[in-house]
């Protein structure tokens, strides 16, 4: 009998990319199970789904903590570690701004931490979580660099429409075609290597809301054949190097399938 991976998912809405992830790992479809089911907001309705399941739950309210000027920092944060490795701001940002940034979301990823850490974990899911993760956080949990643990589904075919509406950037840029992917979670937001993607045919007459529904489909479908893959071990993180146009020497991680 194959070992099953032990599944972390962390939502803040109506968790209908964790059905899917549910009712697959039900079907035997993805040899996991879930271990927990977390949420950044109180009210998040994919907190039923995963109770309907009898699947742990807790909540770490992060605005309630971004708010809380009392909260305190964990003892092994260090702002300049996280600066050095971040990609959400340039430097010509305010440099006051980027500090309050990172240490109130560190306050409040500490506590997530905290909480995950009471649960056996091999793959986190980010499943309409929206928030954006800090160095800190993804460091923690991927413990090896070379093995990536944290997997988010983005609705758009990246590297096009990175950021919180990627269905309505595709749409109202008008293309042609749209789609989903599926991608680890680096330090910059939507860059991490691309597991998999599916795309669909925007016509005409399609409205928002058409272009949305056809997305959803397709993650459904998508996001649980990247997590079987990550369970049967077919997953390779490489790093590829390359030369640009001005001869700088850079590099980019692929994911290639085995």
């Amino acid at each position: 009998m194959k070992k099953q991976i032990k599944i972390g998912v962390l939502i803040s809405g109506g968790g209908s990319n964790l059905q899917a992830i549910i009712d697959a790992c039900e079907k035997n479809e993805i040899e996991g199970q879930i271990s927990f089911v977390g949420s950044d907001k109180p009210d998040a309705k994919g907190l039923q789904r995963a109770e309907k399941h009898h699947i742990p739950t807790f909540i770490v309210d992060f605005a309630a903590v971004l708010n809380d000027k009392n909260t305190g920092l964990p003892s092994d944060f260090i702002l300049e570690d996280i600066l050095e490795k971040q990609n959400f701001f340039s430097l010509q940002t305010d440099q006051d701004k980027v500090r309050r940034f990172f240490e109130k979301r560190v306050a409040a990823e500490s506590l997530l931490l905290e909480k995950i850490s009471a649960y056996p974990l091999d793959l986190l899911i980010l499943a309409g979580f929206m928030r954006i993760l800090t160095p800190y956080f993804i460091d923690r949990i991927n413990s090896d660099s070379n093995k990536p643990r944290i997997m988010n589904i983005h609705p758009a075919l990246l590297p096009a429409f990175p950021g919180v509406d990627g269905y309505g950037d595709t749409y109202r840029y008008g293309c042609k075609i749209g789609g989903c992917t599926v991608h680890f979670v680096d330090y910059g937001e939507d860059t991490g290597a691309i597991i998999g993607q599916k795309a669909f045919e925007i016509s005409p007459e399609d409205t928002l809301d058409d272009v949305r529904r056809k997305g959803l489909a397709l993650e459904w479908q998508l996001y649980p054949r990247c997590i079987r893959l990550f369970a049967e071990n077919r997953l390779e993180i490489k790093r590829n190097k390359y030369t640009t146009k001005n001869g700088v020497q850079k590099s980019r991680t692929v994911v290639r399938i085995l």
